[in-house]
């Protein structure tokens, strides 16, 4: 064993060419124990995939060997040998379906919309740096990856304090609430985790194309729109980098430019940090030019406080491979989003208490 967290065993395991890393979720397949046989997907390594580095455990050969039963009728995973039951938050026989039926919308909570897993670090950080008693549920959606064990970021953003409860949708899974799609994600994020604020992101491991609509974090424009129709304040995080060596990712990243000026059909506050003139122009310009000025309402704010709390707490996040110090207007971005949502809270609070 090389480690564990909730819901994710970390193994080392033998193979012809010597020792390698390999995962378990127990949650699938029951704990593996030292010693035991087990067959690996060796996909991702092989791949050489930006989130690789490990093996999968598909199966333990161990005789005797029981896969745990989940509770409730929603299948994950589905039509997969790995297919396996959960009990949504939404459905027959939930303790929590009462709670999802009675809520009727998100009431103006604001909702960060980010486009890839590591943005939800200086997101939370932001929050809960500015209102340490906000709650803050982070909502995995599908589109990378699947399982939330999976993300070592997410475990140590909850170990932190900085996220509050996660909730897993679509095909995603593992989280402390599961939800059939977006919409009743949120839902639960409001009336069953009780959250104040919201983090809609996909999983590790963003899949790009360099093609124009062929990339997982698409889905942050649609993330917008379930925000909205259900009476939120979405935020949307733009993906900056000026470390990025790649043209459709320098100053705001292309994958951004569709998402919010072509998917998303409502408006948003899209947070753009506080940074060098010359490169606040460049960014300026390219929301400009694709509409997005026009379109939604573009805040500059300070992201600072989001990664002074994750160095406060301890946790380290990197994008790409690259740390705060080496692309800081990535993460500065993601910090002025969770400004923006803390003070978007602390009005609507100002508000009610009048």
């Amino acid at each position: 064993m090389e480690g564990e967290r909730p819901g994710a065993q970390e193994l080392r395991v033998r193979l012809e060419g010597g020792e390698e890393r390999a995962i378990n979720y127990p949650q699938l397949l029951g704990e593996v124990g030292a010693g035991e046989r087990v067959l690996l997907n060796t996909t991702a390594v092989r791949a050489g995939l930006g989130t690789g580095g490990y093996h999968f455990v598909m199966k333990r050969a161990g005789a005797g060997e029981k896969r745990p039963e989940g509770a409730g009728r929603i299948v994950k995973l589905r039509y997969t040998p790995l297919q396996f039951r959960c009990l949504s938050v939404e459905e027959e026989g939930s303790p929590l379906r009462e709670a999802i039926e009675g809520c009727e919308g998100l009431e103006g909570m604001p909702v960060i919309a980010a486009g890839l897993h590591s943005q939800i670090a200086p997101a939370a950080a932001a929050v809960k740096g500015l209102i340490a008693e906000a709650r803050i549920a982070y909502i995995m959606t599908d589109t990378a990856a699947l399982p939330l064990a999976f993300s070592q970021l997410a475990a140590s953003l909850k170990e932190a304090g900085l996220i509050d409860a996660t909730i897993t949708v679509g095909q995603a899974f593992g989280g402390d609430y599961e939800a059939v799609n977006i919409f009743s994600g949120l839902l639960a994020a409001r009336a069953v985790a009780g959250a104040d604020v919201a983090i809609v992101a996909q999983g590790p491991g963003n899949v790009g194309t360099a093609t124009e609509w062929g990339f997982g974090a698409i889905a942050q424009g649609s993330h917008v729109n379930a925000a909205r129709v259900l009476d939120g304040t979405p935020v949307a995080i733009p993906r900056i980098s000026f470390a990025d060596e790649r043209p459709r990712h320098r100053g705001v990243s292309r994958q951004f430019l569709v998402a919010l000026g072509r998917v998303a059909l409502v408006q948003a506050l899209v947070s753009v940090p506080d940074m060098a003139p010359e490169k606040l122009e460049v960014v300026g310009r390219q929301l400009e030019d694709e509409g997005i000025t026009a379109k939604h309402e573009v805040l500059v704010a300070r992201g600072e406080v989001g990664v002074d709390t994750l160095a406060e707490r301890g946790v380290e996040v990197k994008t790409m491979g690259r740390t705060v110090e080496e692309d800081p207007e990535f993460f500065l971005a993601a910090g002025a989003g969770g400004a923006i949502a803390a003070e978007r809270l602390t009005w609507s609070e100002n508000y009610e208490s009048d």
